[in-house]
């Protein structure tokens, strides 16, 4: 057999319980602290902090099957979906698509999910019905045509991996949505969403859009298993920092060669990574609601909120190369001498300080508010 799904009941994947147990304690232990932290957020900065998480996994789901969305864009569209006053900006209706799956997924996550629901998502996905340049089927199942998951150049392509035959499409999609309502409370809701995630994308069942899917229903299962309609934590982004493991372990599990145990254990080393990671995010809106306050009184104009918006976003230390004139000037839109006079401003009102340096060289950072966010 080449593939998994010509065993027998292959979607019934035997794992070494007793090699989960410690990784999968200790990752609880982790999500425990987390949860707890959040808990006593108020609701500015839980809304703050679901619009940086959902920012993050929209851009990241994207980035991992190559398509690379405008950060500008998706936070403008996560800002409108939120209420947010930050909702102006560039429009782009793919971008809207998916960032309506992700919220669907996680703030409707009780909702029974049927096949309309997810042809309707993935209908969202490509709302002009193509893919890139390629027209394809939308809001329905794939046709019976091979599905191959194919890298390479023309000639020299490689086949990764080849999906359920598009005859069984209907019945193994009954069987998982089945399977969805009847594994909540009698498998371990860590181990179902990375169940959840593996057996769709063997399935394949739509003609693009799969892999997206396959996160938005890993994400919908976390946040049944926590009972939380916010995302505190983004998986997405932690399989883009580790694409090329992720692809590998599942062609290895799908193709046999290593058993469903070995995804797990990947799986929950990617989320516990998630949530770690998270911390710095959390960190950052406190920060940013603290910088805010501080500067309540400040007049400032357009430009330069957006300029802090960018530098605040970024964290301490991470905004790339540091402020200049010149990266003023490219992210507000404005003239050169605009920018000497507006950052001249921001450095009177002790909102800016200018890092060592002369001539081209001269950086900028913000005047970071002085908080134990712990």
């Amino acid at each position: 057999m080449k593939y998994i799904w010509e065993r027998k009941k292959w979607f019934d994947f035997e794992y070494d319980e007793t090699a989960l147990l410690k990784p999968l304690s200790q990752l609880r232990v982790l999500e425990g602290k987390l949860l707890g932290r959040v808990a006593s957020l108020d609701i500015k900065l839980e809304t703050e902090a679901q619009a940086d998480i959902l920012v993050e996994e929209t851009v990241r789901t994207a980035e991992i099957e190559g398509q690379k969305l405008d950060r500008e864009a998706v936070r403008s569209s996560v800002a409108l979906k939120l209420g947010l006053p930050r909702g102006i900006g560039v429009h782009d209706r793919n971008i809207d698509g998916l960032v309506d799956v992700l919220l669907d997924a996680v703030r409707f996550h009780e909702k029974p999910l049927t096949l309309e629901r997810l042809n309707g998502w993935q209908a969202a996905l490509f709302p002009s019905g193509y893919s890139g340049l390629r027209k394809i089927k939308t809001g329905k199942l794939r046709g019976k045509e091979p599905m191959q998951v194919v890298s390479g150049s023309i000639g020299r392509e490689k086949v990764h991996f080849e999906a359920i035959p598009g005859e069984r499409l209907h019945e193994e999609m009954r069987l998982f949505l089945k399977w969805w309502e009847t594994s909540r409370g009698s498998l371990d809701g860590m181990l179902r969403a990375a169940a959840a995630h593996l057996r769709f994308v063997t399935i394949h069942p739509y003609e693009d859009g799969n892999g997206r899917l396959a996160r938005a229903l890993t994400d919908m299962a976390l946040a049944q298993d926590e009972k939380l309609k916010v995302r505190y934590y983004s998986v997405s982004s932690q399989i883009m920092r580790a694409r090329n493991e992720y692809y590998q372990i599942l062609e290895d599990v799908q193709r046999g060669r290593v058993s469903a145990t070995e995804w797990y254990l990947w799986f929950i080393k990617c989320v516990f990574a998630s949530i770690n990671h998270s911390e710095d995010s959390i960190a950052n809106v406190f920060r940013r609601v603290e910088f805010w306050n501080q500067h309540a009184a400040a007049q400032l104009n357009a430009r330069q909120k957006k300029i802090i918006s960018r530098v605040l976003e970024a964290g301490p230390g991470n905004f790339t190369g540091g402020l200049s004139t010149r990266k003023y000037v490219s992210i507000a839109k404005t003239s050169r001498a605009t920018a000497f006079r507006e950052i001249a401003d921001l450095l009177d009102k002790k909102i800016l300080r200018q890092l060592p340096g002369k001539g081209r060289s001269v950086h900028y950072d913000l005047i970071w508010p002085r908080k134990n966010e712990e």
